[in-house]
Parts: C-alpha cells; sequence; structure tokens
C-alpha cells in the first residue's frame, strides 16, 4: 500500500511542476486523493462486498468532485490534474501511466449492458473537458485534444481533435500542445470561404458576359 502511494505521489511531481512537497500533495490533491480512495473502493468492489464500494466513491466524489465507479480498472501512474467535473464509468479501463484533466467524461452512450465504457491504452494524455464514450479502444501513446468528443476507436500514436473527433496526426507527440494542434473545423469552414468566393467570382463574370451580350443585341 505505502508502495502504491510513493508512486502515486512520484507522479504527480513528474506531471504536475506546481507540486513543490509532499505534504502539499498528500493534503492539497483532489486528484491524490480520489485515487487513492477508488484503489480501497476497487478491491472491495472486487471482493463482492456490497454497497461500501458505492459509499466510498461517492464520499470521494462529495470531497474531490471526481466521480469514479468502484468497477472501474486504473493502471499504474493514474494522474488526474485539477480533476473537477471528472466522471470514469463502471466498464472502464485505464492502462498505466495515463494523465487526464478537469471535466473528462469516460462514459457510455446509453442504457446497453455489458462493456459499455472506454478502454484507454498507456501513455495516453486525455484534454480538458474530453468525452471519450462508449466500449471503444484508444490506444497506447494517444493525444486527445480539449474538448474533442471521441465516439470511435482511435489506433495507437494518434492525436484526435474535435466534434465529432478525428485523427489529425498519426504519430503522437510526448505532450499534448493544444497551440499546435490542428484545427479541422476551422479548415473545413476556411475550404468552405474559398470555395464560395470562388464562385461568387465565377458567378459575377458570367452576369458581366450577360450584360456584355444584351447590349449588343440592343446595339
Amino acid at each position: 500500500m505505502f508502495r502504491g502511494i510513493r508512486e502515486q505521489i512520484d507522479t504527480i511531481f513528474r506531471e504536475d511542476p506546481a507540486a513543490r512537497s509532499v505534504i502539499e500533495i498528500i493534503l492539497c490533491y483532489p486528484g491524490f486523493h480520489a485515487v487513492m480512495l477508488h484503489r480501497v473502493a476497487h478491491a472491495l468492489y472486487e471482493a463482492k462486498i456490497p454497497f461500501f464500494p458505492r459509499f466510498i466513491s461517492q464520499l470521494s466524489r462529495f470531497l474531490t468532485g471526481i466521480e469514479i465507479h468502484p468497477g472501474a480498472k486504473i493502471g499504474r501512474r493514474f494522474f488526474i490534474d485539477h480533476g473537477m467535473g471528472v466522471v470514469i464509468g463502471e466498464t472502464a479501463e485505464i492502462g498505466d501511466d495515463v494523465l487526464i484533466f478537469q471535466g473528462v467524461t469516460l462514459g457510455g452512450t446509453g442504457h446497453e449492458t455489458g462493456k459499455r465504457h472506454p478502454t484507454i491504452g498507456n501513455h495516453v494524455v486525455i484534454g480538458t473537458g474530453a468525452k471519450v464514450l462508449g466500449g471503444i479502444t484508444i490506444g497506447n501513446n494517444v493525444r486527445i485534444g480539449a474538448g474533442s468528443v471521441v465516439v470511435k476507436p482511435v489506433p495507437d500514436d494518434s492525436t484526435v481533435v474535435g466534434i465529432p473527433g478525428r485523427i489529425v496526426r498519426s504519430r503522437s507527440d510526448a505532450v499534448l500542445d493544444h497551440g499546435l494542434l490542428p484545427d479541422p473545423e476551422g479548415q473545413d469552414i476556411n475550404d468552405l470561404k474559398a470555395r464560395v468566393s470562388e464562385l461568387e467570382s465565377q458567378l459575377h463574370a458570367l452576369q458581366q458576359d450577360l450584360l456584355l451580350t444584351q447590349s449588343k443585341r440592343e446595339q
């Protein structure tokens, strides 16, 4: 248990440059509290102990603003940065060295049963407010941009942005630099504007030809 706590603290030091001391992490990091409480709740859930796993998860939700179902399987060195509004469903599976930010949802898409929440690979970063929905698989070394909605599987070493999420890179960077991410929706809009401008120019030329033809006929 103490080895797991030490590893979680080391993970926070590695991922968050704002972390200053062990005591600060233990007392002031809701992501740390949520993960540690989930470890307990999940162990009780796996032991098929009734009520208490859900009670612990709801207590964690009340204290941290992070809701993790006790049935979710979470790997090592998992870090939730800031954390408010994070929701992780019952059948979600998360690999090792995964980083997620506030407002992320790993949820289902309806009232289906069975495996209805995402499986997240290793070394994945999920940006602020992103939603990953359904029993899909997100590969290793994937980066999901802030605000994206992902409803289809994503292969390894990809970067995904947009609504719905689209793969914009086939190789993943070490960090998720939102300032350098492509904007596929913006590019589509720019392409559409360029096409409209081209059509307007063609229409204007046709109108000029028509006026010139009418003028010659009148003469």
